[in-house]
């Protein structure tokens, strides 16, 4: 007995659809697909938040000096002449930042090695190219999935069957975060 699916594409392009719709999953919550490729999702999306709820809290926190470009009341950077050049002005500020334990910073890897990025377009026809932003999945993993799913051992997602697709009459599910 096989211990997956090949789902009629080579390992490849399996690979490949497998990513992008456990991409699609953690970045929407919830994905329509066919009843086979949903259990295979499945598999590979529940190790991924497992791992992210391991590893959830397992940082320590540091602060460090930043350099940070000092700006205006219109938010544009503030601007000196110096020797006869434009230099922007930078202000030093103490920040807090998150930094991963070797564990934490080996489960983000492996994160990494399943997700695809993700990058946001806005609706909006103007600006589209500008204020596009991307994503990171792994810091959503650890900092909004993992909390929910805490108290829980397993199970974090569920499928549920939606009816015949029409065109091939394969059934089709809807997969969701639980």
């Amino acid at each position: 007995m096989a211990k997956y699916r090949k789902l009629g594409k080579t390992s490849s392009q399996r690979k490949a659809l497998l990513r992008n719709q456990v991409t699609a999953l953690i970045y929407n919550g919830k994905i329509v697909t066919t009843e086979a490729r949903a259990k295979e999702v499945r598999k590979i999306a529940e190790g991924v938040i497992a791992l992210a709820i391991k590893e959830k809290d397992n940082f320590e926190t540091v602060k460090v000096m930043a350099k940070v470009a000092r700006k205006d009341k219109d938010g544009k950077r503030v601007k000196e002449v110096v020797n006869g050049k434009k230099v922007t002005v930078y202000d030093e500020v103490e920040k807090e930042i998150k930094k991963d334990l070797p564990s934490r910073l080996h489960a983000r890897r492996q994160m990494l090695r399943i997700l695809y990025d993700v990058t946001e377009v806005p609706a909006a026809p103007a600006g589209r190219k500008r204020n596009t932003k991307t994503v990171d999945l792994v810091a959503k993993l650890f900092d909004e999935i993992a909390p929910k799913y805490v108290n829980r051992n397993g199970g974090y997602t569920r499928i549920v069957k939606i009816g015949l697709r029409k065109g091939d009459g394969a059934m089709e599910v809807l997969l969701e975060l639980v």
